[in-house]
């Protein structure tokens, strides 16, 4: 008859949940790497554009002074052919030229001081998606040297761990040994799960007495409603 201690079962239960969890958090690492570049990355397109912003309002408050000093121009100009002007019409029509004019280079450097203030704005929040890269960068290459200094213990620990799984899996025997890998193929972890108060801690779904029976008995012993090889726990 071949029979399996409740405590080998347990040892196989842990280490392979132990295996399943390491595994896991090497099949993770990749995400996690790729989470943070993109949080870079997404600093770097907002410092771009920061500095972007700057640029295009100094462009853009050089233009309107150059559009200021033309005016000037033309004022200083129209004054002068005032005082020379050979009739009231041609007086009045520099006049107007003026008046017109003095109103718009007016507005205009309204409007060049109101970029001007826009400019020290935007250079201070250039400046602060400056520090957010850095520290964004800073802090990715702390986590990238943490998860490779994980992922190292990780791999020494699946390493032993996949050791001792051998050497507890010697410890079946009989036809059960082809059962117990096809169950571990087929559901990893999940394959074992303690039987306590009368049920499959599986499933949560109650076992007959006679399996109760097989199990004091050290029969390996699978739960009917879920397939899961049960053992006693401690």
């Amino acid at each position: 008859m071949t029979t399996v201690s409740a405590e080998t079962l347990r040892t196989l239960h842990r280490l392979h949940e132990q295996l399943a969890e390491l595994r896991g958090q090497l099949d993770r690492a990749p995400k996690q790497i790729a989470v943070r570049r993109a949080a870079v990355t997404a600093l770097n397109n907002d410092r771009n554009a920061a500095h972007e912003a700057v640029a295009s309002a100094r462009k853009a408050a050089d233009g309107k002074q150059l559009d200021v000093k033309s005016q000037e121009q033309k004022l200083e100009k129209w004054r002068g052919q005032l005082n020379a002007a050979s009739s009231n019409q041609e007086y009045n029509t520099l006049k107007e030229q003026i008046a017109a004019t003095e109103m718009a280079a007016s507005v205009l450097e309204d409007e060049t001081l109101e970029l001007l203030e826009r400019i020290d704005e935007l250079t201070a929040e250039a400046g602060r998606a400056d520090e957010h890269l850095a520290k964004g960068e800073d802090d990715y290459a702390a986590f990238e040297k943490q998860l490779k200094e994980r992922l190292a213990s990780c791999q020494a620990d699946i390493a032993r761990l996949e050791a001792d799984l051998k050497e507890t899996e010697k410890q079946l025997s009989g036809d059960f040994v082809a059962d117990y890998h096809r169950l571990v193929r087929g559901k990893g972890p999940d394959a074992m799960a303690p039987m306590e108060g009368g049920c499959c801690l599986g499933c949560g779904q109650s076992i007959t007495a006679n399996m109760q029976s097989d199990l004091m008995l050290n029969k390996p012993t699978l739960c009917k409603s879920c397939g899961v090889l049960l053992y006693l726990p401690e």
